[in-house]
């Protein structure tokens, strides 16, 4: 599994978009009220229990706004975090901080959630060998940002992307049954014209799939929404060198019992696509007010 990497030009190009779509330099409540030669300090003040993420997303989008502005980020990505702490100061003009202030704390809110939420889930399953990951269901266009996100809450990153490995889906299997060929056919084919170095995973949905699966020399099998007994008993028919994923359906309620059962990763699309944004907000700090 490959590691979701955020080169400068795509973040630059994210918070671009982002900032054109807030068109942050036509804030027109801010131009008709606050003196450009106003100037004060803000924090960013954390309201509830979680793990912080996206820290460096938010301090370049202040920056991309005004580049005078001052930013610290106190708090590190990954960090623990509870009411009351101060994540970050932003000092300098306070018409642009206000500007950037619902983007910045937009990306922080979100990051921050499912950082939050995938710590939930990898707590659950201490003392146990199998790997929290994500999947491919992200918000489109921020993928590698939520698998970052995912990486600070202690998870792993599944597929990035089409092009990051072989995963051979219930509809792949059912257009290519339709043309007559076997699970065995359709896995050898999969090999056959792999790129180079890339695995090769099979979704089934019984015990029974499993073990045809195991026999086409598939390299990963996905359990899709089997109950934990089922899953256990895959893993006790499946050989070891073949890696066991267990999917769908998967809950905090009941992801330790998947991972009681002996498989490798569980991959969750929830951790993604419903983790509630944690709660965090900007304060301006009056006493730090002043016209220059």
């Amino acid at each position: 599994m490959n590691k979701a990497v955020l080169s400068e030009e795509q973040l630059n190009n994210i918070i671009d978009l982002t900032l054109t779509e807030d068109r942050v330099h036509d804030d027109v409540t801010s131009q008709a009220l606050i003196p450009p030669e106003l100037h004060g300090k803000a924090t960013i003040l954390i309201k509830a229990k979680g793990i912080l993420a996206g820290g460096e997303v938010a301090r370049r989008i202040f920056l991309r706004v005004d580049p005078s502005l001052k930013v610290e980020v106190l708090i590190q990505d990954g960090s623990k975090v509870k009411p009351g702490d101060i994540i970050a100061t932003i000092s300098g003009r306070v018409i642009s901080i206000l500007k950037a202030e619902r983007v910045a704390l937009n990306f922080l809110q979100k990051l921050s959630g499912i950082a939050s939420q995938t710590a939930r889930y990898v707590a659950k399953i201490r003392g146990c060998t199998a790997k929290i990951v994500d999947t491919r269901k992200t918000t489109p266009g921020l993928r590698l940002l939520e698998k970052y996100a995912v990486r600070m809450g202690g998870g792993q990153n599944h597929r990035l992307h089409l092009s990051d490995g072989l995963l051979i889906k219930d509809n792949h299997i059912a257009a290519l049954r339709a043309l007559g060929m076997s699970l065995k056919d359709i896995v050898a084919k999969a090999k056959q014209n792999a790129p180079k170095g890339l695995t090769v995973e099979v979704e089934v949905t019984t015990a029974q799939e499993a073990l045809e699966a195991a026999g086409t020399g598939a390299d990963m099998i996905m359990l899709d929404n089997m109950s934990p007994d089922e899953m256990r008993r895959v893993v006790s028919l499946i050989p070891d060198s073949i890696k066991i994923e267990a999917s769908g359906g998967i809950t905090l309620a009941n992801v330790r019992a998947a991972a009681m059962t002996g498989v490798d990763i569980i991959s969750i699309g929830a951790l993604t696509h419903s983790s509630k944004a944690l709660d965090i907000s900007l304060e301006l700090e009056p006493q730090a007010l002043k016209l220059f």
